[in-house]
This record gives C-alpha cells, sequence and structure tokens, in this order.
C-alpha cells in the first residue's frame, strides 16, 4: 500500500506514493539499493528511532516523528555511509528525495498526516 503525506502546519504535500517498512526485512532494508527516489516518493519506516544510509547511493531527507506524527529531528540531504544518533521521543522515521524539506519549508515540531492512496 502507498500512503500520502502531508505536512499539516505547512499545508504542503511532501509525498503521494510513499512506502511503509514496518516488518524486520522491510526495516533492514529500506532504500539499500536504490538508484533514485523520485519526487512524490518516500519511505515511512515504523518502529524506527534511528537509520543509517550504508550501502546507499543517493542523498535523502530524513524525518523522525512521534507517535502524533510531530517532526522531533530532521536530516536535510543525509548522505550516504552514515549513521543518526536514536532519537528516543521517535516512533517513526520518513526518508524523502534530497531537497523536499528545503522546498517545502518543512521544520522541526511541523505535524504531518499520512493517509492510503488506493
Amino acid at each position: 500500500m502507498r500512503w500520502k503525506v502531508n505536512n499539516e502546519t505547512r499545508q504542503r504535500l511532501l509525498a503521494d506514493r510513499a512506502e511503509r517498512a514496518s516488518s524486520f526485512v522491510q526495516r533492514f532494508k529500506g532504500l539499500m539499493g536504490r538508484r533514485s527516489l523520485a519526487v512524490g516518493e518516500g519511505l515511512h519506516i515504523a518502529p524506527c528511532n534511528s537509520i543509517h544510509t550504508f550501502f546507499m547511493r543517493i542523498p535523502i531527507d530524513v524525518l523522525f516523528l512521534d507517535a502524533q506524527g510531530r517532526i522531533v529531528k530532521q536530516m536535510p540531504a543525509l548522505v550516504p555511509w552514515r549513521a543518526t544518533s536514536v532519537y528516543f521521543q521517535s516512533r517513526s522515521v520518513l526518508e524523502l528525495p534530497a531537497g523536499v524539506l528545503a522546498a517545502s519549508g518543512t521544520q522541526e515540531g511541523d505535524l504531518l498526516s499520512f493517509e492510503p492512496v488506493p
């Protein structure tokens, strides 16, 4: 299933075809091996409070979200071969193409919503 992700605070669409990774295998694989991530795509990893970009080929924008979908930490254009700290408030992570955060004006504290796309 794919998801539409909106920044409710800024009234901006962040992704219209985000995938969800909820199993251990899906969360472990994440975006590894992907050659690109198009505008409108994304990966929502749940549960999650820390990520790595080992074996990735592209930079990504990263949002750490609390249980309500509020951004507790953001990392624009995180490059491959990095690991993040653990963010104990985070319950999930949204990975987006690099540049989406800047283009949408998204900031820490903003509230996101997820709705399924048929």
